[in-house]
């Protein structure tokens, strides 16, 4: 059996568990359960890449130092910066470890809820249903079907209700998070060459990047924008309770 077909019986499986407490919507409680346990699975990680995060923040004062130092050699600046991080044992890609290992679980819900059939037999998954909408089902089927308020797209309307607020607060702590590192990073009234080589594009562009959930959500399968939302929701969470006390949650002025 493969893994595909094993991860749909264990789908299954939750959901017939669920089912006297949830309905018709068991399978979609399932989904929410599983990514639960996904997030609980990376939650290390999490947590170490906070710890990255923090040990990043105090290294940028001695980074815009290098920045000056080597301002006329760049391939010196760059190797300065990775003994930098290699001596305090700062892993600049830390962040990056618990979405990059949440892609899996991810993709095997998308290919689970756009594939009609599973180890050559009808996927019994796509009848399942959020409410009025089935798990398999996009944004534009729901749109093709009832319309925007028919009862499926008021289900999409309602998960992107709650994905915009995720991401309006994600947005709001990202961009308290990058003015702060860039304060750190270039000190007010320092001279705009002493910040960290390229910092400025990517404070520009990190507060943004939580909307790109929302396009997500509206262009996969219900039950992987399920996943996508409940994951966003986790992680808001997680980031507001291990990033509390950090530099960007302290007045910059």
């Amino acid at each position: 059996m493969s893994v595909f077909a094993v991860f749909a019986t264990l789908v299954e499986h939750l959901a017939d568990l669920l089912q006297p407490l949830f309905g018709a919507s068991a399978a979609a409680a399932a989904i929410v359960l599983f990514t639960a346990l996904v997030r609980l699975l990376v939650h290390p990680l999490s947590r170490a890449a906070a710890r990255g995060q923090r040990a990043r923040a105090r290294l940028q004062p001695r980074i815009a130092e290098l920045r000056k130092k080597h301002a006329e050699d760049p391939e010196r600046l760059q190797k300065a910066v990775l003994e930098l991080h290699a001596e305090e044992k700062v892993s600049p890609l830390s962040g990056c470890l618990p979405g990059l290992l949440q892609l899996p679980a991810f993709f095997l819900l998308y290919r689970l809820f756009s594939s009609t059939t599973v180890g050559g037999r009808p996927n019994g998954l796509l009848s399942h249903r959020l409410f009025a909408a089935p798990l398999g089902d996009r944004w534009a089927d729901a749109l093709s079907g009832d319309g925007v308020f028919g009862p499926a797209g008021l289900v999409h309307l309602a998960l992107f209700a709650v994905v915009a607020v995720v991401c309006t607060f994600g947005y709001l702590s990202a961009k308290r998070a990058a003015a702060a590192n860039s304060v750190v990073a270039a000190p007010r009234g320092g001279p705009e060459e002493e910040r960290v080589p390229g910092l400025g594009a990517v404070t520009a562009l990190m507060p943004f990047m939580s909307f790109f959930t929302l396009v997500t959500v509206a262009v996969v399968p219900l039950a992987a924008a399920l996943y996508v939302a409940t994951s966003a929701a986790w992680g808001t969470v997680e980031r507001a309770v291990l990033y509390r006390g950090g530099p960007w949650s302290r007045s910059t002025t």
